[in-house]
């Protein structure tokens, strides 16, 4: 298929498809199934990946990275997503690729320097904490609990957060808590820098969890009881952390949407390679007409999703929030890659579930992308308000209404 993707973009993408057929789909074939990678092969995919010239390509150069527009940097994305390495090798993993570009857009020189050219470098890890248990912040954001007071020069932080992504292993974590009791909590929360060693910080634990795979991401829980960090900590503007983490996540939720169109274009591929050999009542799999027609709606649904990626971001580098767009994107995209990847196990019969194909781990990473950035209910809600803003009453005219015979 082709896209309206510039020449710059082309490029890039050519040249991660290079690095992922050449350096990294050749380690992930020859390693174990369902072996952690260790962080000397981290290293040396990260080098590899700078020399092929597609290291942190969304990151401005004076922090580290290559400087592509956002735009431009998306197919590099889908070329990452298709291996569980790719995006750790190009450094636009989930979540410090969002936390950088946090950083970039709301960070004080000085929070640039001592946390996101290290980021950039992959020389610390991040995590976002966000979400809370059960009576705290989830899908609705506006029930979060936990507080930061100021206290001279100094912010208090207490509360309670979990799931936050790769908090077991992170330096630093961003945490948004409400910093005004009285205003509405999108205009009453900030966001904060702190570093995981901060007297006070309690990582709980690794929540037991479906996937991580052969990256062994954690998602953590995590007591913050009476941390205190400095003023010059805050991320961005005072009482606008809303603002700040929606900002974040529109561009993090197509990025999500454009790795997961990758995996899922990848586990197609595997679907087709099998199904082309393996034979059963006669005939290749591949000839039966049952499988084609569902690799064919596979294609045409992948196909309809990177389109309506491409559109969103195109209207986010115009400078629009592009909200509702972003909402289509990520649960049309959710949706039809676990579709795809349940399609590809299935058609691979026993090798879809064992772990010498790639696919079973596929299957475990893709259920998070309905929840994770937003459950798909969160999204379908923006979706249907703005479907039902400007309702055209006219259109009913000519139906018959009781006690109101038509003439």
């Amino acid at each position: 298929m082709r896209y309206d993707d510039s020449d710059q973009a082309t490029e890039l993408a050519e040249r991660a498809r290079e690095l992922m057929d050449e350096v990294v789909l050749p380690l992930e074939r020859s390693r174990a199934g369902g072996v952690t990678v260790s962080s000397g092969t981290v290293t040396d995919l990260r080098e590899a990946a700078r020399e092929y010239g597609v290291y942190a390509p969304q990151i401005a150069e004076e922090y580290g990275g290559m400087g592509a527009s956002f735009r431009d940097a998306l197919p590099a994305f889908e070329e990452a997503g298709r291996s569980l390495l790719g995006p750790v090798a190009m450094r636009v993993d989930a979540p410090d690729e969002g936390n950088m570009h946090t950083l970039e857009m709301f960070g004080t020189e000085t929070q640039k320097e001592t946390y996101l050219e290290p980021l950039v470098e992959g020389e610390i890890a991040s995590g976002f904490s966000m979400t809370e248990p059960i009576q705290g912040a989830g899908s609705d954001p506006k029930m979060i609990r936990t507080t930061a007071e100021r206290d001279g020069d100094e912010w208090v932080i207490d509360g309670h957060k979990w799931w936050t992504t790769q908090g077991v292993e992170a330096d630093v974590l961003i945490v948004l808590a409400r910093t005004d009791e009285d205003g509405h909590p999108y205009e009453g929360c900030s966001l904060f820098l702190v570093p995981a060693d901060a007297d006070g910080v309690d990582v709980v634990r690794n929540i037991p969890h479906t996937g991580g795979g052969i990256r062994g991401v954690s998602h953590a829980e995590i007591r913050y009881d009476g941390v205190r960090v400095p003023d010059k900590h805050l991320l961005g503007e005072r009482n606008q952390g809303f603002v700040h983490a929606q900002e974040r996540l529109g561009p993090a939720r197509l990025t999500h949407c454009m790795r997961y169109s990758g995996m899922a274009g990848r586990a197609l591929e595997i679907a087709k390679a099998y199904t082309s050999e393996r034979e059963g009542f006669g005939s290749t799999l591949s000839e039966k007409g049952s499988i084609r027609h569902r690799i064919a709606d596979a294609e045409t649904r992948l196909h309809m999703a990177r389109t309506a990626i491409r559109d969103a971001a195109d209207r986010i580098a115009a400078g629009g929030e592009a909200r509702v767009p972003v909402s289509m994107c990520k649960v049309f995209t959710a949706n039809v890659a676990q579709e795809t990847i349940d399609l590809a196990v299935q058609c691979c019969g026993a090798n879809g579930i064992g772990k010498d194909l790639p696919l079973s781990d596929f299957y475990e990473s893709v259920r998070q992308f309905r929840l994770v950035d937003g459950a798909d209910e969160v999204h379908r809600r923006v979706i249907a308000r703005a479907a039902f803003e400007d309702v055209d009453e006219a259109e009913l005219e000519p139906i018959t209404r009781f006690g109101e015979p038509s003439r």
